[in-house]
């Protein structure tokens, strides 16, 4: 029961994404672990679309669903879907749980909140971490040249620097 309970969790932590600096979980992962079809979830949230505002709910534009393709490998759009897909932040997946009412739904909901829980954890301990170290590296100043080296690694570790991928593919000139 414990071992179903982590993959479970481990699956619902693979599937929420960090789009427009929030993280979310797009319509068609909800509707697997529901397990229901990705048509009926959406019908159940337009009907109750009162229940979804702009901060619970959003739809992917043709940008993001592009990037969004390119990242996960989905089909092309003959065969694949019609209609950009909505991305649900925390709130709005609290909400899908009053519009869809089966057992597993309410279960899944569950476990789902679990791991925004861990996660929001996980970036606060990560957020005070880095406070610590801060106020120690100010407690250590003028000390030892091994231990400033030791805080910029410590840094450095704390706030990678992210560069910029190259494109792939032909460019127009």
């Amino acid at each position: 029961m414990i071992t179903k309970a982590i993959a479970i969790n481990d699956k619902i932590e693979e599937k929420i994404l960090l789009m427009r600096g929030q993280r979310v979980m797009l319509d068609a992962d909800l509707a697997e672990l529901y397990n229901v079809e990705t048509k009926v979830l959406n019908r159940a949230v337009k009907r109750n679309a009162a229940r979804f505002p702009g901060d619970f709910m959003f739809q992917l534009s043709e940008s993001e669903f592009q990037n969004l393709r390119c990242q996960i490998g989905t089909s092309s759009l003959y065969g694949g879907r019609r209609y950009y897909p909505f991305a649900f932040t925390e709130q709005g997946v609290a909400m899908l749980s009053t519009v869809l009412h089966s057992d597993r739904a309410i279960k899944v909901n569950i476990e789902i909140m679990r791991v925004f829980v861990k996660l929001r954890k996980l970036l606060s301990t990560h957020e005070e971490l880095a406070r610590k170290v801060g106020e120690l590296e100010k407690k250590m100043k003028g000390q030892d040249g091994e231990i400033k080296l030791i805080f910029a690694t410590i840094n450095t570790m704390l706030h990678p620097v992210v560069k910029k991928k190259r494109q792939i593919g032909f460019v127009k000139e």
